[in-house]
């Protein structure tokens, strides 16, 4: 497996991956997503012999980036590296693809010196495969919000690196 920079010749099988993990998501659009991409600190996918198994897809603080959780971090944090998703195939999951991203993500945060990641998961309704993942690397709340038409509400997480 390689870890390797998204392209936009990964972006099809991107958006089908997001699709896949939609209701933990928000929805993606091919123009949305060039526009994170063009935007993002990290964007890099986990290649399985030309097929993307998974990927994942970072901001750093004063991006413009409308996500309202990424917007609750700036308000409260100077310096991070938001994770706005991780998505792992559902037919790679159980392989440690998302162990991988994140033990990428580490380095390169602390490459640039960041020491900050900041996340967020489900917690109403639970998404309790992503607490458990975050778990186990750290990750510990700092604050929960609720918004939607249909109320979602979510942990805030942040984790040294």
């Amino acid at each position: 497996m390689l870890i390797r920079d998204a392209s936009a010749s990964d972006f099809e099988r991107i958006l089908q991956l997001n699709e896949e993990s939609v209701h933990f998501l928000s929805p993606l659009t091919l123009a949305r997503l060039e526009t994170l991409h063009a935007e993002a600190a990290y964007h890099r996918v986990i290649d399985q012999n030309g097929e993307i198994a998974g990927f994942l897809l970072a901001f750093r603080e004063g991006t413009n980036y409308d996500s309202s959780n990424y917007v609750w971090f700036t308000e409260r944090y100077e310096h991070f590296l938001y994770v706005d998703r991780i998505v792992v195939s559902k037919d790679f999951q159980g392989r440690g693809i998302g162990n991988m991203l994140y033990d990428d993500l580490f380095e390169f945060a602390r490459n640039i010196g960041v020491t900050w990641v900041t996340c967020e998961f489900d917690i109403d309704p639970p998404n309790d495969a992503s607490r458990r993942f975050h778990e186990r690397f750290g990750f510990s709340e700092v604050g929960t919000r609720s918004y939607g038409e249909v109320v979602k509400q979510v942990s805030l997480q942040m984790v040294a690196v």
